[in-house]
């Protein structure tokens, strides 16, 4: 806070700070600090609480053999998929730090079916499509925003365009628009991604895949956007790159 003395109509010389102008000035400065801290302090908590976001994502993504850069990719496909979908800038950040949340369900999925080399059995295969429900359930009991939008995310994004997905079957815009975004940043970053039980996919190969299933599983808008945001996806490919796949 700086203050320059008034000058002299006559003769221009400096006027000094009266008792009152001293005291209102220091009142000032006084609301300026406690603000600039208040900044501080809320951009802190923000900052603690997207780091607790990321270790409870982490814990069911590091069950899954995935990893803390799958993370990142995905979250960060979803972002730029909203933001040329027209997004606020405000969403944008909100749909960043609540997709990496979308797996945390498999919390509550055993070890043996979970980390099972082969094929699943159709019993086993209904339980690990409750993950959804337990994911929403756990991130469910928040009143927050972004809570709120991590519990319906992790609801929805095994959903399919066409209806053919899980928990519930939704069809097209049933879908929340969330949900279809991270249905499909999920599944590009999984496939082009090397894990301990699978090689990757090459990025030819993976971008078939996507036109192949739009319109059964991924919604053709999102798919647009996608394709749109081309040069920002593989600048985030590029930039969290872990042993991920072939050259395009």
């Amino acid at each position: 806070l700086q203050l320059i003395n008034r000058q002299d109509p006559i003769d221009r010389t400096p006027i000094p700070f009266s008792a009152i102008d001293i005291s209102v000035a220091e009142a000032l400065a006084s609301q300026a600090a406690v603000a600039h801290h208040n900044v501080r302090l809320q951009e802190e908590l923000k900052s603690a609480y997207f780091e607790t976001i990321t270790c409870l994502s982490m814990a069911a993504e590091y069950r899954d053999h995935d990893t803390a850069l799958h993370i990142k990719r995905m979250s960060n496909y979803s972002r730029i998929i909203a933001k040329y979908l027209g997004f606020s800038p405000q969403k944008q950040e909100l749909i960043l730090y609540a997709s990496p949340m979308h797996d945390v369900g498999k919390i509550g999925i055993p070890d043996a079916i979970l980390l099972k080399p082969g094929l699943l059995t159709p019993e086993e295969r209904q339980v690990i499509q409750q993950h959804p429900e337990i994911g929403s359930k756990i991130l469910g009991q928040s009143t927050s925003e972004l809570m709120k939008l991590s519990a319906l995310i992790a609801l929805t994004h095994h959903e399919k365009f066409d209806g053919s997905g899980y928990p519930r079957g939704l069809v097209g815009e049933e879908i929340p628009i969330e949900g279809r975004i991270v249905a499909l940043a999920d599944v590009f970053d999984a496939l082009s991604s090397r894990r301990p039980y699978k090689k990757p996919w090459t990025l030819e190969e993976v971008y078939a895949l996507i036109d192949r299933d739009t319109g059964t599983h991924f919604d053709p808008v999102v798919v647009r956007a996608f394709r749109e945001a081309e040069s920002e996806i593989m600048a985030v490919y590029h930039r969290y790159r872990d042993e991920i796949i072939g050259e395009k």
